[in-house]
């Protein structure tokens, strides 16, 4: 069985658990102790050296990396839906998998790193700047679609969707952000979707 190495509160283990339920995969979670250090225990770093969470072992295959996770269930487990592998759209979706990494991991990740989790030696100043960036773009992009491309939920959605949703845990409100708000909604509203602290799952009638 597909083991899944995170915790409850990263946003990263969050969208590994998220596309493992899209997917309809049964796995085991295994809670790593972030605030007692045991991703920084031998027995972890043997997996990981990086000592970091999201990790995914699955028989053989030992991944860390939420974003390179992703993309090994989308390939390994569903085909071409979740990542097509035609050049052209494959790098509209890689795209998103970048921004993950770059804009939204120095906006709204930061800010909730910094006011969740008491990081100080973060700029907040410069952080809500990089928030209120990216979350325009993003807004803007999301004005005239309903996913982030091709026209349907791709793992550029399920990698994008934590740390947006999550924005206000960093005190960076998304009410300015109607398209987002409407993008993240049809997300919720997925068949296998599950939330996490701070993105709840929508009422099931």
């Amino acid at each position: 069985m597909i083991k899944l190495y995170g915790h409850e509160l990263s946003g990263n283990s969050y969208k590994v658990k998220l596309m493992l339920s899209l997917l309809g995969l049964d796995y085991e979670w295994i809670k790593v102790d972030l605030m007692v250090g045991e991703h920084k225990q031998p027995e972890f770093l043997a997996l990981n050296s990086f000592g970091q969470v999201p990790l995914l072992v699955d028989g053989e295959t030992v991944l860390a990396d939420a974003q390179a996770i992703l993309v090994y269930l989308a390939r390994q487990y569903d085909g071409e839906k979740w990542l097509p592998m035609a050049a052209e759209p494959m790098s509209r979706v890689i795209r998103w998998l970048s921004t993950t990494a770059g804009e939204i991991r120095q906006g709204p990740e930061s800010a909730r790193l910094y006011h969740l989790f008491k990081v100080t030696n973060i700029n907040i100043e410069r952080t809500l700047q990089k928030s209120e960036f990216i979350l325009t773009q993003l807004n803007a992009h999301l004005a005239n679609r309903e996913w982030l491309e091709l026209g349907h939920p791709t793992i550029a959605d399920v990698a994008v969707f934590p740390y947006v949703a999550l924005a206000p845990d960093g005190k960076v409100s998304l009410d300015d952000y109607s398209h987002i708000l409407a993008w993240c909604l049809r997300i919720q509203n997925l068949p296998g979707f599950v939330g996490m602290m701070g993105i709840a799952e929508p009422a099931r009638v």
